[in-house]
Parts: structure tokens; C-alpha cells; sequence
């Protein structure tokens, strides 16, 4: 059974930073693909970032440079390090595990760790 594990949210300071991780169980971890997706209120879904299995990394626009993905296949984690918090990154950010081959595709979400930022 696949489980994607997310933690480190909670209250955090305008200015301040974050580290949110993702724990991958029940997969073979090295071969998925990897991203970041956050909810904000009225549950619109933004892609964050993704890193893909050889460690290219992709980012959404308004995040560039201040937000950083990796990944440590020998813990089978993600990470999601976000710099110079503002109010307008307030949302449940999720972790989504993909992997694609000839005729097939499987995407898994975590259950979401929320990360409220304000003063």
C-alpha cells in the first residue's frame, strides 16, 4: 500500500521559512517523479514544484527562487523548503508521487500538511 506522509507545516512568520517533507512508502521509491501542490481557501489547487527521478527540478513562476525541492531516495523523502513566507502561501501543500511507462500512469497524494503564515 502507497503512503505519502507529509509534515512540517504549522504557523509560520511573513519573512520567515519552512521545510516540508514527504515520507514515500509502498513504492519503489528512485523510480517516481515527485511534486508539490498546494490548496488554497476556495480550494483552488496550485502546482508548486516537482523534481523529476534524475534530480531536475521545475518551478511554478511566482515561487522561483525562493522555494527549493529535493529529494534523498535513501530516505524516501521530498522536501519542500520555502523562503521568504508571505500571507499568500497559506494553504494545505500535498505531495504527489507519479510515475509513467508505455500504457500505464500512477499518481498518489499524501493527506496534506497545512502551513499558515501570518503575524
Amino acid at each position: 500500500q502507497v503512503q505519502l506522509v507529509e509534515s512540517g507545516g504549522g504557523l509560520a512568520q511573513p519573512g520567515g521559512s519552512l521545510r516540508l517533507s514527504c515520507l514515500a512508502s509502498g513504492l519503489d521509491f528512485s523510480t517516481y517523479a515527485f511534486e508539490w501542490y498546494r490548496e488554497v481557501s476556495g480550494n483552488r489547487r496550485q502546482w508548486v514544484a516537482s523534481i523529476v527521478r534524475d534530480g531536475r527540478t521545475n518551478y511554478e513562476d511566482d515561487m522561483r527562487g525562493r522555494t527549493s525541492i529535493s529529494r534523498d531516495n535513501a530516505k524516501n523523502s521530498v522536501y519542500l523548503e520555502i523562503d521568504s513566507l508571505k500571507p499568500e502561501d497559506t494553504a494545505t501543500y500535498y505531495c504527489f508521487a507519479e510515475r509513467l511507462w508505455t500504457g500505464g500512469h500512477e499518481k498518489y497524494r499524501g493527506q496534506g500538511t497545512q502551513v499558515i503564515v501570518s503575524s
